[in-house]
């Protein structure tokens, strides 16, 4: 296969050329091949693919505890949240597709390509961070499920996640579209474990419904607010901006300006369809919480392996729990395929650094795993429940140092030319930041006083 041409952009960046730098994941840029005619469906299908890689981190365990706890607490109230969350990631995935086609770069090169060299090298340490956090909540998930499954010790668990690092590798040796379609079957397996439980649940079709639309009671109630921006801070992950604006650039569209055109329009199109499931996965987790514990006072439950005690005998379905530990186990290695994806980005992006693959995500691995392992060891696994409480926490504070580059790029005329985003697109964008920052400091000023 011929080296990806890199393509021409607008020369507001510090580095306007392309001689500085590799192509996003050079390895399997432009590697994908797309009709340049046919029907709308076989067009979308070639384009399928990064969208639901992106989609993973919108349902990784860390959004497991955050979804359950609003449905136990509040019933049905917050579906609202998960609404609205999803609306967001949708937007921000989108642009992040588009700075990603329309300029060749992914967020990370594009950071260095434009903030001095010590604001580049904070916002890589802030993003390593987030992946850190992303990951201590796959290496608990998966371990938990591993425990609930086959009766693996916690730390035995914890110690076998790192083997996917070696399933990553093999999936990208055979080739990205092999890797997609990995990932989009154990996205399947989640989702019909969710749907036979929710019509296990039976839950009141008016009082989902009323779910969604808005109310008041999440801003003015304390409790409701923290759970609330929690499950913000778990949906929409920070990691994800850069690995979609990566990714995309796996499809070997035309460079031109009509090229970019039609690509940005399949990409936007694959994401918001990816995003719309998980939006069922989550809405369906705090479906099932609601209908199995609101409805029968345990209000308390807040953590995994008691949802999994529960729900067989609660929705009189013998399955149910065994369907749970599945979907979990699923979404835990789907979750470490993508996050270690986005640290070699991020790396290489960043820094430029490119280390060998294994090596590179042992290292991520390797500095997710060492905590858990410690946390274990000296609080056994109460620890690890509020290590991933935090691990949620510290993904919402670093998703602004994200969102804010990313929209401050895709806003700015010089540096994506024709594709820069139409005013109101450029208005909604930086509401959506604002709002996603405000909601973190409160975030932020709830647990310090907690």
């Amino acid at each position: 296969m011929s080296k990806p041409v890199l393509p021409s952009t607008p020369a507001a960046w510090r580095f306007a050329d392309a001689s500085h730098r590799q192509p996003s994941l050079s390895e399997v840029n432009a590697s994908v091949n797309v009709p340049a005619t046919g029907t709308w469906l076989r067009r979308l299908l070639a384009f399928s693919g990064p969208g639901y890689m992106v989609s993973v981190g919108y349902m990784d365990p860390g959004n497991w505890a955050t979804d359950l706890a609003g449905g136990a607490q509040f019933g049905y109230t917050l579906l609202c949240v998960i609404l609205l969350s999803n609306l967001m990631a949708i937007l921000l995935q989108a642009l992040s597709a588009r700075l990603g086609i329309a300029t060749g770069r992914d967020l990370a090169q594009a950071c260095r390509d434009h903030y001095p060299r010590p604001v580049s090298f904070a916002l890589w340490v802030i993003c390593e961070l987030a992946i850190i956090a992303c990951d201590l909540a796959e290496v608990i998930g998966t371990a938990i499920a591993l425990k609930l499954l086959f009766g693996i010790p916690l730390m035995g668990g914890v110690l076998l996640t790192t083997l996917d690092v070696f399933l990553l590798l093999l999936l990208m040796n055979k080739g990205f579209r092999f890797l997609e379609a990995f990932v989009i079957a154990l996205l399947i397996v989640i989702g019909t474990c969710f749907a036979v439980q929710v019509a296990a649940a039976a839950p009141p079709i008016a009082a989902i419904i009323n779910g969604f639309i808005p109310s008041t009671e999440v801003v003015t109630n304390p409790a409701m607010l923290y759970i609330a921006i929690g499950i913000l801070g778990a949906t929409v992950m920070p990691h994800n901006l850069y690995l979609h604006s990566s990714i995309v650039q796996t499809r070997n569209y035309p460079r031109d300006n009509p090229g970019k055109r039609d690509a940005i329009k399949w990409a936007t199109t694959d994401s918001s369809i990816a995003l719309m499931l998980a939006l069922f996965i989550n809405a369906a987790i705090l479906i099932v919480g609601a209908a199995a514990f609101h409805t029968s006072g345990l209000t308390d439950v807040a953590e995994i392996e008691q949802a999994f005690e529960l729900l067989s005998p609660l929705l009189g379905l013998s399955i149910a729990s065994t369907l749970f530990a599945v979907a979990l186990l699923a979404s835990g290695v789907n979750s470490t395929v993508t996050a270690t994806l986005a640290g070699q980005i991020v790396m290489e992006g960043f820094l430029r650094l490119r280390l060998p693959h294994w090596m590179r995500r042992l290292l991520t691995r390797g500095l997710a795993v060492i905590p858990v392992i410690i946390v274990t060891a000296l609080y056994g696994e109460k620890g690890t429940a509020q290590l991933l409480i935090f691990s949620q926490v510290v993904l919402s504070m670093q998703l602004p140092f994200a969102a804010i580059p990313l929209v401050r790029f895709v806003t700015d005329r010089r540096k994506m030319g024709e594709f820069v985003v139409s005013t109101w697109v450029a208005v909604l964008a930086w509401a959506v930041t604002a709002v996603i920052v405000v909601l973190n400091l409160k975030l932020l000023y709830d647990f310090a006083l907690a």
